[in-house]
């Protein structure tokens, strides 16, 4: 045999198992991704009920649509283009090459696969992008409107990174049918699958708009009074699309450093950033699901932090309005200053477990006044007391999602 054809066909059969071994990577993160989403829709109807749905819901199912294309163009330009594009060629070989060639036909449907999918991987992860402002807003219903503007903000970055990504794809070439051109060369910037416009606008966009997204919540998570551990795991959640910035990084890397055989990698790595960007965008939903199917398995490590305390004063201490004393000491009302009082139960969630609301709930309890007040120098019989009396005044406001403020409610104790 020879040589020649030799290692053509060794490179040939090296070619069909590089694509059999993307074929398996695409379908597998595909059908992983898609059931991430099935699971954030049931945790989701199982929390809120399904006419209870909320935009950042909607706007995911929206982005499977994409998802799906993307995954079948990615199919596509190995199954029906054999990875051909007009990239990757000598003058030489542009000039060999006939129209009425297998090959070039190839090459142009792989070069209007290129441009499709460019757009297509563009717009899906625009909606993960603004699926997850969406659920900032659900996350931060009823906080101050510095934590509303930041959101905001991030919607008009991320729409008009979209439209100068957009411009660059349908601008950057023209004519437009230049991006399937194979003779003349059209140059760089009409080959989309190594087109610099298209990879540094793109590129540019993510950096730009992953950071502004991983750094809306964490001001609020690292002010809160969460428990270390807490902060930390809710960072991780919150933040975990700096790996799609990673996969997004090395994609262009590839691109830019290797013209010639980075497409290829390129291409893997976008299949990955896809299927990375849709499973952050549903780890803080389906996060709260696993922690409650795993609860019976590892109790200690994930049990839930939710306390209910109770304003009671030690045993042994007097309170101006409570039975206090020897008898043990009763939580005080304010209609009944010298009988028994009704129990008083504030509730802290201050964790990112069952809802993921909740996290929001040990902002709000910062919002609780303390003052010191000048109280009685005698006791309930009129005698003199003793020793020092320390009292305080803490003014409970409640608050509904719609952000009205709820009847306050003052409990005044002393110890």
């Amino acid at each position: 045999m020879n040589p020649r054809d030799a290692a053509s066909d060794a490179a040939a059969t090296a070619a069909i198992e590089a694509f059999r071994q993307l074929t398996i990577e695409i379908w597998t993160l595909y059908a992983v991704g898609v059931m991430s989403t099935i699971l954030r829709t049931y945790a989701r109807i199982r929390a809120v009920g399904i006419r209870n749905l909320r935009a950042d819901d909607y706007l995911m199912w929206l982005a499977i649509l994409f998802y799906t294309v993307q995954s079948s163009l990615g199919y596509s330009i190995g199954h029906a283009a054999n990875g051909l594009a007009n990239n990757s060629m000598t003058d030489a070989e542009r000039m060999a090459l006939s129209s009425s060639d297998p090959e070039f036909q190839l090459r142009v449907l792989g070069s209007k696969i290129q441009v499709a999918g460019w757009t297509i991987y563009s717009t899906l992860i625009t909606v993960l992008k603004l699926s997850m402002l969406a659920f900032y807003i659900r996350l931060m219903e009823g906080l101050g409107r510095s934590y509303q503007i930041r959101i905001w903000v991030g919607f008009a970055i991320v729409l008009s990174s979209y439209l100068a990504v957009m411009i660059s794809i349908f601008a950057g070439c023209r004519p437009f049918n230049r991006y399937w051109q194979i003779h003349p060369d059209p140059g760089n910037v009409c080959q989309a699958a190594v087109s610099r416009p298209i990879v540094w606008s793109g590129f540019a966009a993510n950096v730009v708009t992953d950071i502004y997204l991983i750094c809306i919540p964490l001001p609020m998570l690292w002010s809160s009074t969460l428990r270390m551990v807490k902060k930390i795991a809710s960072t991780i959640v919150l933040g975990a699309g700096i790996f799609v910035l990673v996969c997004a990084t090395l994609k262009s890397v590839f691109v830019l450093v290797d013209p010639v055989n980075g497409p290829q990698l390129a291409g893997s790595w976008g299949i990955r950033e896809a299927f990375t960007a849709v499973m952050t965008t549903n780890l803080p939903m389906i996060f709260p699901l696993f922690k409650t199917w795993l609860r019976p398995w590892f109790e200690s490590a994930l049990r839930s932090s939710d306390k209910a305390y109770n304003y009671r004063t030690p045993n042994g201490f007097q309170t101006i309005g409570g039975g206090g004393g020897p008898g043990g000491s009763k939580p005080f009302s304010r209609n009944n200053r010298s009988g028994p009082a009704s129990e008083t139960h504030i509730t802290a969630n201050m964790t990112f477990n069952g809802s993921e609301e909740q996290i929001i709930d040990d902002v709000k309890m910062q919002s609780f006044k303390v003052t010191t007040g000048p109280i009685s120098d005698s006791d309930d019989h009129g005698k003199p007391k003793s020793g020092i009396t320390i009292s305080n005044q803490v003014e409970v406001t409640t608050e509904e999602r719609g952000g009205q403020p709820q009847n306050p409610a003052r409990v005044h104790e002393s110890w």
